[in-house]
């Protein structure tokens, strides 16, 4: 199964992607590029690509110049019309116009109108169209199975658009990263673009990289500057490491044969048997606000026969002195103990499916690179199913189908 494995520390945009593609020099290049967005019949722009030194790293920066610096604004169905109306291959179609929608999707929902009174503005322009379709055509090209992709760098601060200045993330891409784990960064700007975005968010599962074999890793310039980082975008292609002797199916083996993520983490406990029991939901959600790991509280016989309550707060070692004060302020007990554990974790991640009833985010745990266990996320599946009327269980179990299906393709 061949991946690639998009690390976002700088962001990313269209012509990143494709840059990363290119860098990568293993058959697409800019000639099959060219004449791969031939097909859409589009006239008056200029492909190139160079490589460019960032921030001390070598990369390649691809970029479209156009003729014209005012765009026609295009709508979805003039795009779609663009699109099948070309010779271009019927995965490339179906994949470019996947990103299409999801940018249509969120720019309906982000301005209440529905998806055909939606016009593109930046992204109907020439150059994004290519980014788009260009992107497509690499992935058929390298033969890409799998995508997976790093948490995102955002930036913030504002970015002026045809809409006026907006705050970063746009309202557009801030839809389409539902469910994406993403860090604004230390640096002020937009880091992600709506067209990367709208690309990343359309193929990829968000986390980790996989266990693989390397076979090449490229970098796609962007075009601004910062000083001691890098602007480009990294895309490591990879093989899935076989797991010789194992069955993938065979937990035990997989469990056996590698040893799990280890950290530690510190325990704070309390017993209370005089506290207002509406209190316990307060302080447990003060728990969370301040880092917790987890929180819980477990019922307890205490002296004199008192039913009590035992609260217990895990949490990084560091977050101890904090996760003490609030316990003792915020709590009836006279003192709390505490003590550090040792814990061995699953990988853990967040993905994102599509069903009948709209975006489920699905909750996953690996291990040695395999799925072990998934389970759909409630507050998705409650939000779907009062939406479209539905039981909760239908949308679960949707959820859960959607997700099977998507791991046995890749």
């Amino acid at each position: 199964m061949r991946l690639f494995y998009f690390d976002c520390f700088a962001g990313a945009s269209g012509d990143m992607i494709i840059g990363a593609m290119l860098d990568l020099g293993l058959g697409f290049d800019l000639d099959a590029l060219k004449a791969g967005v031939s097909q859409l019949g589009l006239d008056g722009y200029k492909l190139s690509a160079r490589k460019v030194v960032k921030a001390g790293l070598s990369a390649t920066k691809f970029e479209v110049a156009l003729e014209h610096a005012r765009q026609p604004h295009r709508g979805f169905r003039d795009i779609q019309k663009l699109i099948d109306q070309s010779g271009l291959s019927e995965a490339v179609k179906s994949n470019s116009l996947k990103v299409f929608r999801k940018l249509g999707e969120a720019e309906a929902e982000a301005h209440a109108k529905p998806i055909d009174e939606i016009h593109f503005h930046e992204v109907g322009a020439v150059d994004s169209i290519i980014d788009i379709v260009g992107a497509a055509i690499g992935f058929e090209s390298l033969d890409i199975d799998r995508f997976v992709c790093s948490p995102m760098r955002i930036g913030f601060g504002t970015v002026n658009t045809e809409h006026g200045t907006l705050p970063v993330p746009a309202p557009g891409t801030a839809s389409l990263l539902k469910g994406v784990p993403v860090y604004a960064g230390d640096r002020e700007g937009e880091f992600l673009t709506p067209t990367g975005a709208a690309i990343l968010t359309a193929f990829c599962t968000f986390g980790p990289m996989p266990e693989c074999l390397i076979n090449k890793t490229g970098y796609g310039a962007g075009a601004r500057e910062y000083s001691g980082l890098p602007n480009v975008l990294r895309i490591t292609m990879g093989e899935a490491a076989p797991s010789e002797g194992l069955d993938p199916m065979n937990s035990a083996a997989i469990l056996d044969s590698q040893p799990l993520d280890q950290g530690r983490v510190v325990v704070i406990e309390t017993n209370i048997d005089d506290m207002n029991p509406q209190a316990y939901g307060y302080v447990i959600e003060r728990a969370f606000e301040l880092g917790a790991l987890d929180a819980f509280v477990t019922p307890v016989q205490m002296k004199k026969n008192r039913p009590g309550c035992l609260l217990t707060v895990l949490a990084a070692p560091e977050k101890l002195e904090c996760m003490a004060n609030m316990l003792v302020r915020e709590t009836t007990t006279l003192g709390i103990r505490y003590y550090e554990a040792a814990r061995q974790m699953l990988f853990r991640s967040i993905e994102n499916v599509e069903t009948q009833y709209g975006p489920i985010r699905i909750k996953v745990a690996r291990h040695g690179g395999h799925t072990l266990h998934f389970q759909p996320e409630y507050e998705d599946c409650s939000r779907a199913a009062r939406e479209h009327s539905a039981p909760l269980i239908e949308v679960q179990a949707a959820a859960t189908a959607a997700y099977r299906a998507l791991i046995g393709n890749n």
